[in-house]
């Protein structure tokens, strides 16, 4: 059996606001639409599934987010996930300048957890909280 990884979805507070953040690192969006109906209920499993979506691409074209902003049933705010949770963790990005995409991060108020780590002289590499707390892990090959 052959099997893809095609994205990974995050429902969030505010597409919009995510969608700023996102596409200031450099990712694209490749659609946007609002799903509902019965098809909607069947493959998410809830009933009145009704979401605004957008769909953003990483500039190698390999990784896709799709984000969700809830507007039925009503979103449920949860703690923001923590670095030793279990269940989803974070979603990582390489970039080629950590110090030009942690000053993006700054702009949308995101900031390190707790500053950048150095592993091995091969990493920069640290994690931030983005917009409705989702953790961002953001590494750069030295």
């Amino acid at each position: 059996m052959a099997i893809k990884l095609e994205n990974v979805g995050i429902a969030v507070r505010d597409l919009e606001e995510t969608i700023a953040f996102f596409t200031d690192l450099g990712l694209t969006v490749l659609g946007r639409d609002t799903v509902s109906g019965e098809w909607a209920d069947t493959a998410v499993g809830l009933d009145g599934n009704h979401a605004k979506i957008a769909v953003l691409q990483t500039p190698d074209g390999n990784g896709q987010l799709e984000l969700f902003e809830y507007l039925h049933p009503d979103a449920i705010e949860t703690h923001p996930t923590l670095p030793n949770e279990i269940g989803m963790h974070r979603v990582a990005f390489s970039v080629d300048d950590i110090d030009h995409a942690l000053e993006i991060a700054a702009r949308h108020g995101c900031h390190p957890l707790r500053g950048v780590a150095n592993y091995q002289d091969v990493y920069k590499l640290t994690y931030l909280r983005g917009p409705s707390g989702i953790l961002v892990m953001l590494a750069q090959k030295l």
